[in-house]
C-alpha cells in the first residue's frame, strides 16, 4: 500500500472560516490582553505569541498566520526588522504605542498594512481592523495619522512641480493622492473633488501603477518619505 505525506502549508484565508493570528509583544500583560480582546470575536484565532524579534520571525515562519500584530520596540530584533522579514509571508499590522513620525513611516516602508497606536480602537476596530489587512487593505489609525501630518506641517513640501517630475502624476492625480496621505476613503474623495466614486478608483489604480506599489499604505509611505 502507497503513503502520502500533505506537506501543504496553511490554507489560505479565504478557505477557512477563521483568521489566523500571531501577537508579537514583550510585554506579557499586553499579549494577555490582546488575547483576552481576540478571543472575543470567533472568527479570529491566535495561532501563537512571540515576546522578541528573534522569536516572532521564526513564530511567522512556522505557523504562517494571516495577520500578525507586532510592536515596535522588542528585545533582539525591533518591530520593522520583523515586518522587512516576514512580509511577504503575513499581513503585518503594527500595534504600538509609538506615534514617532519616522517609526510610522519606516513601518510602512518595511511592507507593514497597517499601523495602530494603542488607546486609539475599540475591541470591535481592532477586529475590524484585523479583517481588512487580511484582505489585502490597509489601516492607519487616527493618531498614526495625525503624528506624520504634524511633521509634515513643520517641513517644507515638496513643490508640486516636483512630485510630477519623479512620479508623472497628472495635476489631478496630485490632488488625489494627496489627500489618499490625509486619510480619506475613496468615497470621502469623490465628495470633496465632485467626482464619481468609479472614476476616483480608477486614478487611484493609475497612481498606485506610477508609484510602484500595491496598497494605500505604502503609498502614503512613499508619499510621505
Amino acid at each position: 500500500m502507497t503513503t502520502t505525506t500533505d506537506v501543504r502549508g496553511p490554507e489560505p484565508a479565504t478557505s477557512r472560516s477563521r483568521l489566523r493570528i500571531a501577537l508579537v509583544d514583550d510585554n506579557e500583560i499586553i499579549r494577555v490582553g490582546l488575547r483576552n480582546m481576540l478571543e472575543v470575536d470567533t472568527s479570529l484565532e491566535v495561532v501563537g505569541e512571540a515576546a522578541d524579534g528573534r522569536a516572532a520571525i521564526s513564530l511567522i515562519r512556522r505557523e504562517q498566520p494571516d495577520v500578525a500584530l507586532v510592536d515596535v520596540r522588542m528585545p533582539f530584533a525591533d518591530g520593522i526588522s520583523v515586518a522587512q522579514d516576514v512580509h511577504e509571508i503575513t499581513k503585518v499590522l503594527m500595534l504600538t504605542y509609538s506615534d514617532a513620525p519616522d517609526v510610522i513611516r519606516g513601518a510602512l516602508t518595511a511592507g507593514a498594512r497597517g499601523y495602530l497606536v494603542h488607546g486609539a480602537f475599540s475591541p470591535s476596530e481592532l477586529s475590524a481592523a484585523i479583517r481588512s489587512v487580511a484582505q489585502g487593505g490597509s489601516v492607519l489609525s487616527q493618531a498614526a495619522i495625525d503624528a506624520v501630518h504634524s511633521a509634515l506641517a513643520s517641513s517644507a513640501p515638496m513643490p508640486d512641480a516636483s512630485r510630477h517630475d519623479v512620479y508623472s502624476l497628472s495635476r489631478r492625480e496630485l490632488e488625489i493622492m494627496d489627500l489618499i496621505a490625509a486619510g480619506l476613503a475613496n468615497g470621502e474623495i469623490a465628495g470633496k473633488l465632485f467626482l464619481a466614486e468609479k472614476t476616483v478608483k480608477n486614478h487611484v489604480n493609475h497612481i498606485f501603477a506610477k508609484l510602484g506599489v500595491t496598497t494605500r499604505s505604502a503609498a502614503v509611505s512613499l508619499w510621505l518619505t
